[in-house]
């Protein structure tokens, strides 16, 4: 019988007794009105307020997952959900359960992930903060779209529709509110075909507060968008301290401001440093099956393997002792005495910066050759 079932209702639940009740009956209407095979599920995550025996009295089915989160609710309720398409929505009556063929529609022509987008079906007076309007949605939307170039302008819709198999295929793994942008963001990573439909928003039916935490969940959502894009986290911004740091050494080695000669040999090592960690963070996801392969990486690293990489570590240091004793000869030069600052630095800083990039280099190769080791076997 499991296997007959087109459609499962999805309702992440804890202590909704208020709101459970209208958006169940509105969801087993759409069913029987639709001529649908498929359930109800409400997967709850320790309500104490009566919403289980509520669920059950209107005819869906419960199932409890014990692990605390809004991502841990949904995780459980798809596993356990048997439909062949799965329809999530809040259980506090902010979505319209009665109207969700735009979904089922798009399901049915082949579409993996179908997301509701509430800023083209409409956001009724006082549905949304207009902290979350305004700002939080919008800028995490935004930085969604940059980093992942996703089709998605509403990240963080609660009411979406999906293909089961191709949403469990994606390994989702967070347990908070950053559920939402994970869905989004590894099914544009793994190219599942995504759509969106306009859905209306209107203000929930609960007396209390929402579970949402503005500030934190925030927080969640960005720290999420920049661990998983190594891309912009760390390439991006150390290639930018590697070139501004090349440009002001070139510059300042034909001026007298030996000073800031340090500064800028500085930001090229720490660059070159940040650009490693972009390298080691994308190869690590990738091995434990976080984010899918990367043609670009693998050809980067079948050039830029062990020996490859002691061989430029080696120029490097060789570089750096080559400038050090060029700078002790003209210590030797004087004496030991008096240096003028302003000429031996210029040699010092580069000498100092190429042994510091050498040494760098070296362990580094080495590091990525051991993370390299799990995906060549």
């Amino acid at each position: 019988m499991n296997e007959l079932l087109e459609l499962s209702i999805v309702m992440p639940c804890l202590d909704e007794a208020e709101t459970i009740a209208v958006c169940i009956e509105k969801a087993l209407s759409y069913l029987k009105n639709n001529q649908i095979v498929g359930e109800v599920l409400v997967a709850d995550n320790g309500s104490k307020d009566g919403s289980i025996e509520i669920a059950q009295k209107m005819g869906a089915r419960v199932v409890n997952i014990t692990s605390k989160g809004y991502g841990s609710a949904l995780l459980g309720g798809i596993e356990a959900a048997y439909g062949e398409y799965i329809i999530m929505g809040d259980a506090d009556d902010s979505y319209d359960f009665i109207n969700l063929n735009p979904f089922v529609e798009r399901l049915r022509s082949g579409y993996d992930l179908v997301m509701g987008n509430r800023f083209k079906g409409g956001i009724r007076p006082g549905a949304m903060p207009k902290l979350h309007r305004y700002l939080g949605n919008q800028v995490l939307t935004f930085i969604g779209k940059l980093f992942f170039n996703s089709p998605c302008g509403d990240f963080h819709c609660g009411l979406r529709g999906f293909n089961k198999r191709a949403i469990e295929r994606l390994n989702l793994r967070t347990t908070g509110m950053e559920f939402a942008s994970e869905m989004v963001v590894k099914a544009t990573l793994y190219d599942l075909c995504i759509t969106e439909v306009p859905t209306i928003l209107s203000p929930d039916g609960r007396s209390r507060p929402p579970h949402l935490r503005s500030w934190r969940d925030g927080w969640r959502h960005l720290r999420f968008l920049l661990l998983y894009s190594p891309r912009w986290l760390f390439l991006y911004p150390g290639l930018l301290l590697i070139l501004a740091g090349l440009i002001s050494t070139l510059i300042l080695l034909n001026g007298s401001k030996v000073h800031s000669l340090l500064y800028s040999a500085t930001a090229v090592v720490i660059g070159f440093q940040i650009v490693i960690f972009a390298v080691f963070t994308k190869t690590y996801a990738i091995d434990e099956g976080l984010m899918p392969q990367d043609p670009k990486l693998k050809k980067i690293l079948r050039f830029f393997n062990l020996e490859t990489g002691l061989i430029f570590a080696v120029v490097l240091l060789l570089l750096g002792v080559i400038g050090s004793i060029y700078a002790f000869k003209i210590w030797q030069g004087a004496l030991f005495g008096y240096l003028d600052p302003a000429n031996v630095m210029k040699v010092v800083i580069p000498s100092v910066t190429c042994l510091a990039l050498g040494v760098q280099l070296f362990f580094s190769s080495f590091f990525l050759s051991v993370l390299n080791l799990k995906l060549k076997s």
